[in-house]
This record gives structure tokens, sequence and C-alpha cells, in this order.
């Protein structure tokens, strides 16, 4: 046994072999471990060699047990047979060549898949259009991703000269984009007033109104930097146009509505299968909340896979190249489209220590802009629409981003500033049914959240209007409650988004419901009266609206769409401190603060929805007309209306009917009359 050398110096004795042993690195001779390789060798395999005897005897007992060990694997190594060998060389081939297997796998994947895809589109085009577009679509950000991986230097070089071109010339070209943008939407809006009429002007009036007002109360309104919002009201405008203005983007998210409703229609299996054939008798809680487990599963699943975090990546980095947001909050506001408010930080976990005040006000806020996925299919289930819920969900997020910069402006330095993207955190699942199961296991504290706060509420609700009932019976005022007190606080908010002035009480209770309570509370509310006006019937009873015009409607579904209630303050304070400790003084702080400019976001996207709804797009002439003279305010010089009268005198003609009766009124006929102004028989 070799004895290890001892040196000495002012310090003391040091025994080399104890030196670098795990616990530490020798200071006074940092170069002891390179002086014996040996000692190095001992030291990698643990083996610690020792002066004594004693130890000299542990340590020859070791020996001895490895040589046994390594006797045996030579004896195993004899005895393996012909089959055992070549399985081995079999697995050292498949090492060797691991990657060029995956592109022969991949390959024949892909091209079996394109195989099934060109046969689909030569049966029958038309009905195979869905998977073409998603095919290419899929090719397309493929594409994408592999030339942005491989030669983003090269692409970021070659348009740096004109980008640097830009930073010159800015200083006079912000302002000739400025005017041209003012331009261009003063001639739409008088276009567009000529063509639609009056009420789309007191919905920009509104969108101007709410941004001055987030001015006027804002943290630091010398500070507002005014990119974010502009190019956040622009891209609800832009997009706003392209769903509900043109007919192509109207079809393509109406389709996505209606194939998201008839995929949720499948948790209604499950849901028969432990609850009966008459689950639907309990509809909230057999129907409604089976929902919420269902979709929880699919987006776990789509977590795991790696979709949701690719999706939301793609969506959080347009948003920050048009709006000059920092990466945290805009991959934070992308997830909260998908995600719920306490989901989406999750994403960005390991950045949330280091983000500034404004941008966590940012993120709290888009948390409370915008509704979880997860809701959304529940919505659609009370007869909301899924196309004005998608978009709703879709145009709050880059609202939520404008409202909180103007709201809460950047006074700090971020410091989280990665130019190649940042590290979203994954799904902790192994396989896709762990990630199905924890999915379905998770939404078990959602489902009961929803329905004990439901429960609670409405009985809350129910006591309040009792005692207000009361209280207003000693005025000799019985209709006293929570929801006429709330109408008159926000009557003029809703009002000014464009809502008919009959019309602006009911929605004006309706967000008083959303805002005291929660989301779901107004959402069914909102099912009854859509439900009332498609029976038809009597439209006051007792002097009571019973139901509203369908533009009244779509814009109270996106200004509902949001988690901005009393009730999500709290469980985004305790969410927010529980991943980012550091932080809470400061989340406790602004969360008030985020949960108005989160309202205001929702009332802004409703602002830009009242702007661009077109009624005549969705609705039946019947209606239409019924709408419109049963309200005061409807233009006369509406296309729609002009169309559907023109339909009712025609079809009369066609006829030789003096009245056609069935889903028309006499009053239809007489505002038609007065309308067209026409001397017709049919009139007098």
């Amino acid at each position: 046994m070799e004895l290890k050398e001892t040196t000495r110096d002012h310090s003391g004795v040091h025994n080399l072999a104890f030196q670098n042993d795990g616990k530490g690195v020798d200071v006074t001779n940092p170069k002891g471990l390179e002086d014996n390789p040996q000692r190095t060798k001992n030291s990698q395999n643990k083996k610690t060699v020792h002066t004594t005897q004693g130890d000299e005897y542990i340590n020859i007992e070791s020996d001895l047990h490895e040589n046994k060990c390594d006797s045996v694997h030579d004896e195993q190594q004899r005895l393996k047979g012909h089959l055992e060998k070549k399985y081995d060389k079999a697995c050292e081939f498949c090492k060797k060549h691991k990657t060029r297997i995956h592109y022969m796998i991949h390959g024949i994947l892909i091209t079996a898949y394109l195989a099934v895809v060109i046969a689909a589109c030569s049966l029958n085009f038309q009905r195979a259009l869905p998977l073409f577009i998603i095919t290419v679509l899929a090719i397309f950000f493929i594409c994408w991703d592999f030339l942005i991986a491989k030669y983003e230097d090269r692409i970021v070089a070659f348009f740096s000269p004109g980008e640097r071109y830009l930073e010159k010339q800015w200083v006079w070209l912000k302002w000739v984009l400025c005017a041209a943008l003012i331009i261009a939407i003063i001639c739409w809006l008088i276009f567009d007033t000529a063509k639609q009429g009056s009420r789309q002007l007191i919905s920009f009036g509104g969108l101007v109104m709410y941004v001055l007002l987030m001015l006027i109360f804002s943290k630091y309104p010398t500070r507002v930097a005014w990119r974010p919002v502009f190019s956040g009201v622009g891209m609800q405008l832009i997009l706003g146009l392209l769903i509900l203005r043109t007919k192509v983007g109207f079809d393509v998210f109406n389709w996505f509505g209606i194939q998201i409703q008839t995929f949720l229609e499948y948790s209604d299996t499950g849901a028969k299968f432990v609850f009966g054939e008459k689950y639907t008798d309990h509809f909230f809680a057999f129907k409604v909340l089976p929902i919420v487990v269902f979709f929880s599963t699919v987006t776990s699943m789509l977590y795991h896979i790696g979709f949701m975090q690719w999706l939301i990546g793609k969506v959080g980095w347009i948003m920050q190249i048009f709006m000059g947001t920092t990466p945290v909050e805009s991959l934070v506001a992308a997830g909260n489209i998908f995600v719920g408010q306490t989901e989406s930080p999750l994403l960005v976990r390991p950045y949330l220590p280091y983000i500034t005040k404004s941008e966590l006000h940012a993120v709290m806020t888009a948390g409370f802009s915008t509704i979880a996925g997860s809701v959304l299919g529940a919505y659609i289930s009370f007869g909301v629409s899924a196309s004005h819920l998608l978009t709703a969900s879709v145009m709050s997020a880059p609202a939520s981003l404008a409202t909180s910069k103007l709201f809460w402006p950047e006074i700090e330095k971020p410091t989280v500033t990665l130019r190649s993207g940042l590290q979203m955190a994954k799904g902790e699942s192994k396989n896709l049914l762990e990630a199905a199961s924890q999915g379905a296991s998770t939404s078990i504290l959602l489902v009961a959240n929803i329905a004990v706060n439901l429960i609670s509420f409405l009985a809350l609700l129910a006591f309040l209007d009792s005692a207000l009932s009361w209280v207003g019976n000693l005025f000799d005022y019985p209709q006293l409650n929570f929801e006429n007190i709330c109408a008159y606080v926000f009557m003029p908010f809703s009002f000014m988004m464009g809502v008919d002035w009959e019309d602006s009480f009911i929605v004006g209770g309706l967000l008083g419901y959303k805002t005291f309570f929660n989301e779901f509370v107004a959402y069914e509310r909102l099912s009854k009266l859509i439900h009332n006006r498609e029976k038809g019937g009597t439209m006051y009873i007792n002097g009571v609206k019973q139901y509203m015009t369908v533009r009244s409607e779509v814009i109270a579904t996106y200004a509902l769409c949001g988690f901005a209630n009393f009730g999500s303050l709290g469980l985004v304070i305790g969410g927010l401190t529980s991943i980012a400790p550091s932080k809470k003084k400061e989340i406790a702080g602004g969360a008030f603060r985020a949960m108005i400019a989160g309202t205001v976001a929702c009332f802004m996207t409703a602002c830009v929805a009242g702007m661009l709804t077109v009624p005549g797009l969705e609705v039946p002439c019947y209606i239409l007309l019924g709408n419109a003279f049963n309200s005061t305010d409807f233009p006369a010089n509406s296309t729609e209306l002009v169309e559907c009268c023109q339909q009712l005198f025609t079809s009369v003609n066609h006829s030789q009917e003096i009245f056609p009766g069935g889903n028309y009124s006499l009053s239809y006929w007489k505002g038609c009359c007065q309308i067209l102004d026409r001397p017709a028989f049919h009139c007098t």
C-alpha cells in the first residue's frame, strides 16, 4: 500500500489524501490534485485512501469485492447466447444512428399524413378544406421556426440597415404616421356613420373617454409611453375589423366557435355515464361543470406535448414586436387568452422576482381582463355566442397591456429583456395519460370553487335584495334591489359603450353582478335575456324590459368577458404571492389598480365591438325589424333595415296579401312605411 506524502507550511500539516474529497478545494495548495493523478482517480471513485493499517484492511476488502464483481461480469459475458449478442449489436446500432432513425420515422409519418391530405382533397376539396388549411398553416410555422432557429443572425443582419434607417428618420416619420392614422380614422368614421348610423360614434366616444379617464387617474400621467397604448388599441381595431366586418374573418371565427361548441359537447358522454340519463335535470351541476373538467384535461394534454407553450409564445412575440412591451408581460398577456389568471404567471415563474412594478401590474391586469379557456366552455353552454366569446378573449389581451401601461407607466429599467425569448415552464407529467389525469384532478379545485362561490353569492344576493326591498318599502319603493343600484351606477358606462339607451339600465345591472360577484352570475343572467329574445313575446311586462336588442347583447358579451371582480382580487393576491413571495408588498399594493385597469380593458373591447358590430350580419329580418321599432334611437338610414323593409314589401307583392303575418307585426309594417316613405296602398 502506497503511503501519501504530507507537506508542512506555516499554517500547519496538510494530508494531501484528504484534499478535495468532495467537501471543498484546498486553498493553500490548489495544484495538489494535479501533482498526483493516482490521488485524483481515487477521489473520483469516492475511495478514500488512508495511512492506518485498519483502513488498509478496509480498502483491500473493497478491492477484493470489485475483483469478484469483475469476474462475475466476465463470466456472464461468456455465457451470453447468440440472440443476446445480436440484440446488443442492434441496440448499439440504434444508439449510434439514433438521429437518422428519428428522421426516417418522422419522414415516413409526414409522407403518410400528406398522402392522406391529398387523397381527402382529391375526393372532396370542400369537405377537406379545414384539414387543408390546418396543414398549410402547420407547414408554414414549421418552416418559420426552422429558419429562425438556423438563420436568425443572418435575418437580423439583413434587416438591420433598414432598422437603422428608420431609427434615424423616426423623429419626423412618427408624426406623419400619426397624422395619416388620424385622417384615416376620421374618414372611416364619416363613411361608416353614413352607412351604418350614428350609434357607432357613441362607441368611439366611449373608447376615447376610457383612455382619457385612465390618463387622468394614472400613477404617473407625465411618464406615459404612448406606443403600447396606441398599438394596443390599434390591434383591437384590426382584430375587430377582420373578425366582425369581413365575411372571411367572421366565417372563420364562427366556424371555430361551432367546432369548439361541438367539441365541448363530448363531455356529455362522461356526464351521462356518471350521473345517469337525466343528468340535464340538474343543468349547471351535471351539464356545465363537467365541461370545465373536460376542457382542463385537454389543456393539460396540450401543455404536455408543448403545443400550448408554442402557441402562447407566438402570440406573445407578436404583441412584444408591435407594442414594445417586455417579454414577461407579453407572454403572460398571451397566456391569459387560453389559461386562467393564476396559471399564466406560472409560464414565467423564474422571472417574476426580477420584474418591475409596472410589469407586475401588467401581469395582474392581463389576468383581470380575460377569462380562462376552461370557463369559456361553460359560458358557451349557457347559450352565449361562442364566436363573440372567442373574439373578446383575443381582443382583450392587447387591451390589457394598453390600459396597464396607461394606468401604471414604466419608470424603471426592466431587467428581464431576453432577445432570444423566455424559457417557459413545462408540465411535470411524464406521458400523455398522466397529463390527462393531472388535468382532470386539477379541475377538482376549480369546479368546487365555482360551485361554492355560486351557492354563496346567489344566496347572499337573495338576502341583499330582500333587505333592500324592505328598506325600499319604507319609502314606497319596493322595487329597490342590488341590480337596480348597480344599474344606476354603471348605466353611463354601458351607454358610452354603444348600448341602446333602453338597454343600458339592464347592461349596467349585469356589470354590477360581474364586478361585485363574478362573471358566472352575470352571464347566467345574460343567457336568460338571450333566451327570452329568442322565444319572442312581449318586450315589456309591468314596465320591466324582458330582453335586449342583439347589438346590446353583443356589447354586453364583450364587456363581461373578464375576471375583474372582488372575488378574483383575493385569488390573484394569494396566487401571485405564493409564486413570488419577494413581491408580496408590490402585489398587495397594485392589485386593486390592476382590477380597475382590467375592467376598463373589457369596456374598451366592448366599445370596439360596438363600433364594428353589424346587427344584420347574423340577425333575421323579423328580429332586426323588431329591435328597430322597439328602440327609439335605431338609425333610420341603416342599410340592413332598408333591405329588410324592401324584402317585406316584395314578399307581399309576390303573395298578393294585404299583410304577411307570421313573424311580422303591424308595428314593423308601419315603421317600414315611414322609412321607405312609400305611398303604396299597403301603407294607407
